[in-house]
């Protein structure tokens, strides 16, 4: 996200999709991070204050600290970090394997569908209207 207008929003990372996957992306000016496990549990963590206009590093980390012997899943805590902020963080629960049961692979600025979340319709490309403007003006 770069510039002075908060109005970046999309998908910055998704793997997988509606059956099992995470995507981290920013909506309403937050960062979002949800786990869909295995369709069944959408778990999403979000930072509670709009992320500040300029350049940021935005990222999510996942420290297992423990199994669910029920379902012989890891848990563990999610933390988003604005550059090296932790802003928010959440008890979830993972699948280890691969996210590409229903053919979706690993997308970078996008989620090519069927969407990781339900609280976005996909592709839900990553826009940074700013740098659109710049590059348009550029073209000059």
């Amino acid at each position: 996200m770069t510039g002075d207008q908060p109005e970046a929003h999309g998908v910055l990372f998704a793997h997988g999709g509606v059956a099992s996957g995470h995507s981290l992306y920013l909506r309403d000016g937050r960062l979002h991070y949800v786990y869909n496990w295995l369709g069944e549990r959408v778990q999403t963590v979000q930072a509670p204050d709009p992320v500040t206009p300029g350049a940021h590093v935005l990222t999510a980390e996942f420290v297992k600290t423990g199994d669910d012997p029920a379902t012989m899943s890891a848990t563990g805590t999610l933390t988003l970090y604005v550059d090296t902020v932790a802003v928010s963080d959440a008890e979830i629960m993972t699948q280890p394997g691969i996210f590409s049961l229903v053919g979706d692979g690993l997308c970078v600025g996008r989620d090519r569908g069927p969407a990781v979340s339900p609280d976005y319709r996909a592709p839900f490309a990553f826009v940074d209207h700013e740098r659109e403007v710049l590059a348009y003006i550029a073209r000059d």
